[in-house]
């Protein structure tokens, strides 16, 4: 019989990292890329999506390269990541709209102070267990939808991209969405994640409508929050595909909540 194992993706702010584990929980092998920090402005941090991609890709073959292993001994995937950082994409090329905006950035501190002047920050607190800050996605998400540049992403159609959103044309997400969607081609995040965007109910658990009209982002873009461990799986990689072979994707969980699990910190 041959060895079969378990793919993790590690997806970071400075890089990202593969680890290939056997079934008592060993390393097998691994492989670590860092990406681009970019800086436009003081407070402003970005990466380049397309860049995390490649790099996803380039740490999975060199894991398995290292040891020999083939992609069908990989049992399943799965993904933990930076959270917050946002990253809005073109459904149909799967070209993002605009480099993501890390978690670390603080251009939308401005709004913030909006909304808390207008008293709606204890709301905002009950839905979603959050202080409002932009440390969270909802208006990093905002901010991109009113400011990617239609002209400078060279498109076959320039239309005004927030208008683009609400034709549900772009998807939205945070990197565990992002790595998942060129994965499988299905547009999905966890609880967990879906929890640190600052428009996700964690009472009802579920996208909640007042935080998407208040943060103007349209419900259209949103992945499908699915839990953290899923049996039906959030999909598998294409035979076709880098890997060359149907690995399903099986999990995903935010760096902080995978990092107390994984301190098997169960029990309040």
């Amino acid at each position: 019989m041959t060895d079969t194992y378990v793919g993790s993706i590690d997806q970071g702010t400075t890089g990202t990292r593969f680890m290939v584990f056997d079934h008592d929980g060993n390393v097998v092998s691994q492989a670590y890329e860092k990406h681009e920090q970019i800086y436009p402005e003081p407070g402003w941090v970005e990466h380049d999506p397309m860049e995390i991609w490649e790099n996803t890709k380039l740490v999975i073959n060199e894991a398995l390269d290292k040891e020999g292993l083939d992609a069908e001994q990989l049992e399943s995937i799965g993904i933990t990541n930076q959270r917050e950082t946002t990253i809005i994409w073109d459904a149909e090329t799967g070209k993002p709209v605009h480099n993501a905006l890390v978690w670390q950035d603080r251009r939308t501190t401005d709004r913030v102070e909006e909304i808390q002047e207008a008293g709606k920050v204890e709301e905002i607190r009950e839905k979603t267990g959050l202080e409002c800050d932009a440390y969270f996605s909802a208006t990093k998400a905002e901010w991109i939808l009113d400011n990617a540049d239609p002209i400078k992403l060279q498109r076959s159609r320039p239309e005004d991209v927030r208008d683009r959103a609400e034709d549900g044309e772009l998807m939205m997400g945070t990197p565990d969405t992002w790595v998942i969607y060129n994965l499988t081609g299905n547009h999905i995040t966890d609880v967990s994640n879906a929890s640190r965007t600052m428009l996700y109910d964690i009472n009802e658990l579920e996208w909640d409508d007042e935080l998407l009209d208040e943060f103007n982002v349209p419900r259209e873009i949103l992945p499908e929050v699915r839990p953290s461990s899923d049996d039906e799986t959030y999909g598998s990689t294409d035979a076709d595909g880098f890997l060359g072979a149907e690995v399903p994707v099986a999990g995903a969980l935010g760096d902080q909540q995978a990092a107390l699990f994984g301190q098997t910190c169960f029990d309040a």
